[in-house]
């Protein structure tokens, strides 16, 4: 399976919307959690009237997807395919307190509503007036890699010439100190630019709203082509993920020495690092390491903003300083190995090659 990435709609906690300066001057959140820079109005793309009613992450989703769509030059997707880890988290956060408060009586339905998952999903079709084929993926950390997957799939059996897929989530206040129970996160605010050079015990969290519009064919402005995508739950050894690394190589006729790149998902939470530092000292010894989760922070979604940043990175041939975590920046980058694990049990393998 492979495609090729012409559009993509990026809404993240650097100033990834509607720039094309790629990071030069990344943003220092100095918080608990990132939280994503909005466009100061929504008004070119959702109706004022419209936008009252929704909320934020789905004026985030339907912005990013529409960006992303206008990119490509394709007008209409044959499919839209969105993964969530949390969904509309405030969403549903809003109606269950209120269904407490009020002992079930006199709920506002718009808060029930938006607080199911496909509910982006279904935003963005009826802006686009889209009738294709449309779902949603809850897969924990692999909820944007089955988004990929299925759209993939979708144009390998000839069902559809172009698949617009998502990867969105949203932070709050709520889900940090619930989640920080389990020690996932980092509880006192500090620089999350030189969370990598700090490692410790737990990560950032963060956010996003990342789509990308895959096609069949090379278009003329084609980010990347997407070659292989590996998906790994709970490998049980290190070897596992080498010989799999290896296999997605050998499938497309390269070698570890080929690899230009490597983007890893490295979070700066010393546990769930090593196992990034144990494949990278095996295999890429001598290749350059780009980062992203100190840009973006960690959550079910985040590999959407890593394949962004690799895409990026292929297209403009240029590796923004501050995701350049190990190494030189090479002259020619032609091929990138994305790695990420969400909590040591979902692992993906992702192969893109520049096609200028």
């Amino acid at each position: 399976m492979s495609s090729y990435i012409s559009g993509i709609g990026c809404i993240s906690p650097q100033k990834t919307f509607e720039n094309d300066d790629f990071l030069s001057y990344p943003v220092n959140q100095q918080a608990l959690f990132l939280q994503c820079i909005q466009p100061e109005s929504y008004r070119d793309y959702i109706d004022p009237l419209l936008s009252r009613r929704l909320s934020r992450i789905i004026k985030m989703g339907i912005t990013s997807a529409l960006v992303s769509i206008k990119e490509s030059g394709i007008g209409m997707p044959g499919a839209i395919i969105t993964g969530t880890g949390l969904g509309s988290v405030k969403d549903t956060e809003k109606f269950l307190t209120t269904m407490i408060d009020n002992n079930e009586t006199l709920l506002n339905p718009t808060n029930f509503m938006q607080s199911t998952y496909n509910t982006i999903s279904s935003q963005i079709a009826i802006m686009l007036k889209c009738s294709n084929y449309n779902t949603t993926y809850v897969h924990r950390g692999f909820s944007f890699e089955s988004a990929l997957i299925d759209g993939l799939d979708l144009m390998e059996r000839g069902e559809a010439d172009s698949a617009l897929v998502g990867g969105i989530d949203e932070i709050s206040e709520n889900h940090f100190y619930i989640s920080g129970l389990e020690g996932m996160w980092r509880m006192q605010a500090e620089n999350h630019l030189e969370l990598l050079k700090n490692p410790g015990e737990g990560s950032i969290p963060g956010e996003g709203s990342v789509f990308f519009t895959l096609t069949k064919n090379k278009v003329p402005d084609s980010y990347a082509r997407l070659c292989s995508l590996k998906t790994l739950y709970k490998p049980k050894s290190k070897v596992i993920i080498l010989d799999e690394i290896n296999n997605l190589l050998k499938d497309n006729n390269l070698s570890a020495s080929n690899i230009d790149l490597v983007v890893a998902g490295l979070n700066g939470n010393s546990q769930t690092d090593a196992i990034y530092h144990s494949v990278l000292n095996e295999l890429f010894t001598n290749q350059p390491v780009a980062a992203f989760k100190h840009l973006c922070g960690e959550y079910h979604t985040a590999s959407a903003f890593g394949l962004w940043l690799a895409s990026n990175i292929l297209k403009k041939q240029r590796i923004p300083q501050v995701a350049l975590y190990k190494g030189a920046a090479p002259k020619d980058i032609r091929h990138i190995l994305f790695y990420n694990h969400f909590s040591e049990a979902q692992h993906t393998l992702m192969l893109l090659e520049n096609v200028k």
